[in-house]
């Protein structure tokens, strides 16, 4: 990264704000610990994490989880999830993502963890916002985002074939406290 040029998430260099069109040079600002990218009518950028939302369906001592069929991760297994609408809070884009994702209606139950990774290499800054779901009466059908969806045991959860840290970091804290959750219910 040069002195000039700040990544944006997705690697590609950024030149001109969004706000004005103005070109976008890195400065250390008088009130930032670190530099930023602004313009010369003072407008900041801030090149910050997604948003990231998921949910882990769980029906009759399963979870779902279904096949990528979009890049990043192509083939690889996660739950469905993806990234928070500006018009929506945490649960309404975990419960839209599994009906998205996978068809079903999934009723938002609690947290299972809050999880982040930096970027921007090798790809976007995350943070992902994970709940647990429960799922009644319908089948589960892969969406356009899908190549398959299947339901796990947890013994048969793809460890090895998991998308990313974050699926695989939610996945140890949900197992972990799956116990907790049973004896409540």
């Amino acid at each position: 990264m040069s002195d000039e040029t700040l990544l944006h998430v997705g690697g590609e260099e950024l030149e001109y704000c969004p706000r004005c069109g103005a070109p976008l040079v890195v400065r250390l600002i008088d009130t930032e610990d670190r530099p930023r990218l602004m313009c010369d009518r003072g407008h900041i950028l801030y090149v910050n994490p997604k948003l990231v939302i998921g949910v882990i369906p769980e029906r009759r001592g399963r979870i779902l989880l279904l096949r990528r069929a979009i890049e990043p991760r192509r083939g690889a297994w996660t739950f469905p999830g993806g990234y928070m609408e500006i018009d929506e809070t945490t649960d309404e884009a975990a419960a839209r993502e599994a009906h998205e994702e996978v068809g079903l209606h999934v009723r938002v139950v609690e947290l299972v963890g809050v999880y982040s990774r930096p970027g921007p290499l090798p790809g976007p800054g995350v943070v992902s916002i994970v709940y647990r779901g429960t799922v009644g009466a319908g089948k589960a059908e892969a969406g356009r985002e899908a190549l398959e969806v299947r339901w796990f045991i947890p013994e048969e959860i793809p460890w090895d074939e998991l998308a990313y840290e974050t699926t695989q970091w939610a996945l140890s804290d949900w197992l972990e406290r799956r116990g907790q959750w049973n004896k409540r219910a």
